[in-house]
């Protein structure tokens, strides 16, 4: 049978432009639709707005600590129209360079919404019609409001990038990082800022010392953070909003931001009609390769909610070009996978936690908090955190946790070296740099536990 395409691709975002433009280079004809805008939630709605505002915000604290470094800074004030506009700027220049990735390399793309009519022709929102030998569907997440009185009035961290002014006071629902990041970008740009998390203690996942001191520092810098609590109801009023608690508390604020989790891009787009296996959160099943139940349906990135972080979905964009089309089989690494939270102070992770540890083998623990030369002569108590999970028979590093400044940075480089199985002696054998945070990587010589 003759298809119009060899491949088309559903959703503009990471993974579906890399595996459309990596299909293309490998000589196939190549078709891309995308509803909204090219680069997905990453580039238009998620981590890159986010550390644009994640630096914005950082301002706040470093204009303070420049005096304890000698310098006068006079009065100094934030435009939140004015970053927005900027921010607006690069957004709108990245997904241009998006679009054009696609063009160059002769993908024709659709600005419409795709659905599957069947198993090899999809339907565009205009009404045309379009076959393909193989489909890859890459229509991500989106974020979840759980459904209480007044939730219409919650926003998401979609609307926040885009909201007209600031707001005055905040409400963030959720304990997970992107409403710990949320919390901290918007105290760090003068926002009072709430956080209700229904849990013990948030960053639920992360090694406990983690958990531990970003919440105490996150409190330190002025976040009204309360655990064990949610929202019972939201009222409109007229100068804001009337939270009610579930430990029945009222507050007023300007606006209410959930993050209480995402849930896939996988409604309405025909999955039904064509008996396409999903779970319970709607994602959508896959095997190693990527592979739905249909033999030429494939699905990658967070659609199918195995890790939702936009490097993972490239990684899985380029396996499915090595498997489908370069007779390479290959299963996207989801093992060892490097991670940052940017929080302030923010978060470097990779490997196992403590907790996750325990329960595979005998370990050693080291792990040490001190207040970095960066704080000091600016008069903050801020603390750091540097800790390594070694396995006691193997001496195997199991797991690194970094907390403070450059955290991120530093776990991408430590990532390399757990990644090819270093032990604890291979960082003990590795020279320090001093005055550095990292150095205590390779310092620590003795177990703390």
């Amino acid at each position: 049978m003759n298809y119009d395409f060899d491949l088309f691709v559903i959703g503009a975002g990471s993974g579906g432009v890399r595996a459309a433009r990596l299909s293309a280079q490998n000589g196939q004809k190549v078709a891309l639709a995308e509803e909204f805008r090219y680069g997905g939630t990453c580039v238009i709605r998620g981590c890159v707005p986010k550390k644009l505002m994640v630096y914005a915000s950082e301002f706040s604290e470093l204009f303070h600590d420049a005096n304890g470094y000698g310098w006068s800074i006079g009065e100094y004030s934030f435009s939140w129209e004015k970053f927005i506009v900027a921010k607006d700027k690069e957004i709108n220049r990245l997904e241009n360079i998006y679009s054009n990735i696609l063009t160059n390399n002769n993908v024709k793309h659709y600005n419409s919404r795709a659905t599957l009519k069947n198993y090899n022709t999809v339907e565009l929102s205009t009404g045309e019609v379009i076959t393909a030998k193989t489909i890859l569907i890459a229509t991500g997440g989106r974020p979840f409001i759980p459904n209480i009185p007044g939730s219409e009035y919650a926003i998401t961290s979609n609307e926040i990038f885009d909201l007209p002014t600031k707001p005055n006071n905040v409400l963030i629902v959720g304990g997970g990082y992107i409403a710990c990041e949320f919390a901290c970008i918007l105290n760090g740009l003068g926002v009072a800022t709430t956080q209700f998390y229904r849990g013990d203690q948030i960053l639920r996942g992360f090694d406990s010392e983690v958990q531990e001191l970003v919440s105490k520092e996150m409190q330190n810098k002025g976040i009204n953070l309360s655990l064990n609590n949610d929202v019972e109801s939201i009222s409109k009023v007229a100068d804001g909003y009337i939270v009610k608690d579930k430990l029945n508390n009222e507050i007023i604020v300007d606006q209410i931001l959930y993050a209480t989790g995402r849930v896939p891009n996988s409604e309405n787009i025909g999955l039904e009609g064509l008996d396409i296996k999903t779970g319970l959160k709607g994602e959508i099943i896959v095997d190693k390769y990527s592979k739905t139940n249909v033999e030429n349906i494939y699905a990658i990135g967070d659609v199918t909610n195995r890790v939702q972080l936009t490097p993972v979905a490239i990684v899985e964009a380029v396996a499915f070009v090595e498997t489908v089309y370069k007779s390479n089989p290959t299963m996207p690494d989801h093992e060892l996978i490097a991670t940052a939270v940017f929080t302030q102070p923010e978060i470097g992770t990779v490997g196992l936690t403590e907790e996750e540890a325990l329960k595979k083998c005998d370990i050693e623990i080291y792990s040490t908090t001190f207040r970095p030369m960066k704080v000091i002569l600016a008069g903050r108590n801020e603390r750091m955190l540097m800790k390594l999970i070694v396995s006691k028979e193997s001496r195997i590093i199991l797991g690194c946790h970094i907390v403070g400044h450059a955290a991120a940075e530093m776990i991408q480089l430590a990532g390399v070296a757990i990644k090819m199985g270093a032990t604890k002696e291979d960082f003990d054998k590795t020279m320090a740099i001093h005055p550095t945070a990292a150095e205590e990587l390779v310092t620590m010589n003795n177990p703390t536990r």
